[in-house]
Parts: C-alpha cells; sequence; structure tokens
C-alpha cells in the first residue's frame, strides 16, 4: 500500500510572530522534514485566502476575533486575517523541504466559504480534487502532520477516513490551537471516523 505524506498549512502566518500563531507551531517543522524520506509522496497544503475572506472577523464589522458566526454551510469561526493571497504570511515555513513535495493543494480562495481539510470546502461538498489525485497515483495510505492538530488536520483526517483511505495522525508533528477545548473533541471525532493517533 503506497504511502503519503499530507502535510498540512506548514505556513507563517500559523508559526509563532505570524497574524494566527500556533504556539510551537515552528518547533514542528524539522521533524516533519525527516518524516518525509519515509513516505512514497508528499502533499503540501497551503491556506490562501483573498482579503475580503468571510471567515475574516474584520470583514463582519463589531465581530470579535475568535467568535462564531451562522453561514449557509454552518456554524463558521471568525479569524483574524491569515494567509492571505500574495502575502508574506501565506508563504510556507522558510525551513520546510518543499523539494519533496509532489503536489500543493491550496484551499480557501473562495471568498464566500472556508476550508480546513484537504479534501472539501467547508460545505462538505465542494472538493479541493486531493482525493482524485491520491487515487490516481495508489496512494491508499495516509499520515497527516502540520497545523493546526484540532481544525485543518482533523478535518482533513476525519475526511479521508470517509472516503476510505487509511489515516494516521503524527500528533508528534502537530501542533493545536485549543480553541474552548477544541483539541479534545477533534481527537474525539478523529478516533469516532476511524482516524489512528500517533
Amino acid at each position: 500500500m503506497a504511502r503519503a505524506l499530507i502535510v498540512i498549512d506548514m505556513q507563517a502566518d500559523f508559526c509563532p510572530g505570524g497574524a494566527l500563531a500556533v504556539t510551537g507551531g515552528d518547533t514542528i517543522v524539522g521533524p516533519i522534514n525527516a518524516l518525509m524520506a519515509g513516505f512514497d509522496a508528499v502533499v503540501l497544503t497551503q491556506d490562501w485566502h483573498p482579503a475580503d475572506h468571510a471567515s475574516f472577523a474584520a470583514n463582519h464589522p463589531g465581530a470579535a476575533p475568535f467568535s462564531v458566526t451562522d453561514m449557509p454551510y454552518g456554524p463558521q469561526v471568525l479569524w483574524p486575517r491569515h494567509c492571505v493571497i500574495g502575502t508574506p504570511g501565506a508563504d510556507f515555513h522558510p525551513g520546510l523541504d518543499l523539494s519533496r513535495a509532489d503536489l500543493v493543494i491550496r484551499k480557501g480562495f473562495r471568498p464566500a466559504i472556508d476550508s480546513y481539510s484537504a479534501f472539501f470546502e467547508n460545505d462538505r461538498q465542494t472538493p479541493t480534487g486531493l482525493a482524485g489525485y491520491l487515487r490516481d497515483r495508489g496512494l491508499s495510505d495516509l499520515s497527516f502532520v502540520g497545523l493546526a492538530h484540532d481544525f485543518c488536520v482533523a478535518w482533513s483526517a476525519v475526511d479521508a477516513a470517509k472516503l476510505g483511505f487509511a489515516a494516521t495522525v503524527i500528533e508528534s508533528a502537530t501542533r493545536a490551537i485549543d480553541l474552548d477545548g477544541s483539541r479534545d473533541r477533534a481527537r474525539a471525532d478523529m478516533r469516532a471516523a476511524g482516524v489512528n493517533l500517533e
């Protein structure tokens, strides 16, 4: 069974000093680079938002960052502006080994809908194309690392399991935002979906 490492959103804005920094986010770059050699393929995802993105609190007058609003596709956390297309914050962490990447999947570029998962927009219906790519290459055993454990990593791993892939999250190579207990909820959701946590 061919194996792929899916590296989620290892971008400047999610690392210390960035607009939506995850505590210790930069400490997993080395471990992720070291893992790459053990896989048949490496896929990187990249949060890629227009400045007017609906998930940005700044685009909702009076809304505070990390508050929740209702979108047509369900509840949506309103984030600080981050990973805006063409800005330094959207760049990959400078220490990440890009030479091993077979594919870069950009997500969240549609202004009206957010995208946590590497497989679907947050409506759970609009595909990114990643599943087809992996199937075409015969990559059925997927391991997930990156940022953030409790949002984009968890949603990606759960979707992978639902789509019939073998899905593992290597927790030592992730870091969580942990917004109101979101890390524990994400772990429970992943286990319920059949994701292996290691």
